[in-house]
């Protein structure tokens, strides 16, 4: 097998063309967050920038961790070197791997984002964005070519979720047409799936309250982890990177239940 290798300069041109960080407002930077080696040849996947994917990404001789949930995060202010936090850190840059993170525009991105992987994988047809986070979309909305039974649909995701799936629904014998998606921690999603008058919205999360308020709005909810509902979004990054490069890509599971 060819040792295929690319310049720093190219991935993160090739990840910010294909994602469009600058059209988002995030909860923090996107994008390259630790520059490393400036060549690469082997690029590592996760859901999330942790000491165990950090850990393998160096196991795995990798030069790129490329992940959805970043290190550096507005809501946690400024942070020392210290404690876990360091042992996240520390570890990345003495080996000189660069990190990259995408937040909000993987979650949107309309074909390999995790909203629409999650509905290609349900046999949702997309039919546009949904959400809105200070202008910019945060998932899919779309339709199913013939409607499903509530229990069918709660099966179909756990199913592929491999994770258990929290339902709220207004009438369990009812049929569903279409949907709304925002995966993740989007428990308030609902409303825009109320507002936008769907049948139903899955996401990873939910709330005691989002369960009753869903539920009395008519909309049936469906909560299949953050974890698992945002795999799916990395790994087609990870495919269009890989065919875009033929270079060497590895996917780093999780087994974080939440």
């Amino acid at each position: 097998m060819t040792n295929v290798s690319i310049k720093r300069e190219q991935l993160t041109h090739f990840l910010n063309e294909t994602l469009k960080p600058h059209e988002f407002q995030d909860y923090g930077p996107n994008g390259l967050q630790i520059e490393g080696k400036e060549e690469i040849s082997r690029i590592a996947f996760s859901v999330s920038a942790t000491q165990e994917s950090i850990n393998e990404s160096i196991k795995n001789s990798a030069d790129a961790l490329i992940v959805h949930h970043g290190l550096f995060w507005s809501f946690h202010g400024v942070r020392t070197l210290t404690g876990p936090f360091a042992k996240r850190v520390l570890p990345i840059t003495r080996h000189h791997i660069n990190l990259y993170g995408y937040h909000l525009p993987l979650d949107a991105h309309p074909e390999i984002g995790n909203a629409a992987s999650l509905a290609n994988l349900i046999g949702l047809s997309i039919d546009g964005p949904f959400g809105d986070y200070k202008g910019c979309p945060t998932g899919i909305k779309g339709h199913f070519s013939q409607p499903l039974m509530v229990s069918e649909l709660k099966a179909k995701c756990e199913k592929i979720l491999e994770h258990n799936v929290i339902l709220s629904s207004p009438n369990l014998k009812a049929k569903i047409s279409n949907m709304g998606i925002i995966t993740g921690g989007a428990n308030g999603g609902w409303f825009d799936a109320f507002q936008e008058g769907l049948d139903s919205y899955l996401t990873g999360e939910i709330s005691e309250h989002d369960w009753h308020d869903a539920k009395e709005a008519g909309v049936h909810m469906l909560a299949g982890g953050h974890n698992a509902t945002e795999k799916f979004g990395i790994q087609s990054l990870m495919r269009k990177v890989k065919n875009k490069f033929s270079i060497e890509c590895i996917f780093i599971d999780s087994l974080n239940p939440a």
